[in-house]
């Protein structure tokens, strides 16, 4: 029989904390938009607890928030953040008639 090969112990990495209570923040609003478009990727998925370093609760917390702003169309369901414009002009027919 083989003797079977020692492993090299791994190194634990160190202890991540929550981003947002590094920031100081205490509570998630779906207003604040500024925040939540920082966990969201360009496509508009929200990004994983895993790569943003969030807490569970602050995971569930900006998860819920997002999905609070898409229903009241702060954020998009598709591209993420749309900013919002100021003018709200109507799109002018002439396109439509100088293309026949």
């Amino acid at each position: 029989m083989s003797k079977k090969k020692k492993h090299p112990i791994k190194e634990r990495a160190p202890k991540r904390y929550c981003v947002l209570r590094q920031a100081g923040i205490e509570k998630i609003n779906y207003k604040d938009i500024e925040i939540l478009k920082l966990f969201i990727t360009e496509k508009g998925k929200i990004i994983p607890r895993r790569i943003s370093g969030l807490s569970a609760r602050s995971q569930t917390r900006i998860t819920t928030a997002i999905k609070q702003a898409r229903n009241v169309a702060l954020l998009s369901f598709s591209l993420g953040y749309v900013p919002q414009e100021e003018s709200h002009e109507t799109p002018s027919t002439t396109q439509y008639k100088d293309s026949k």
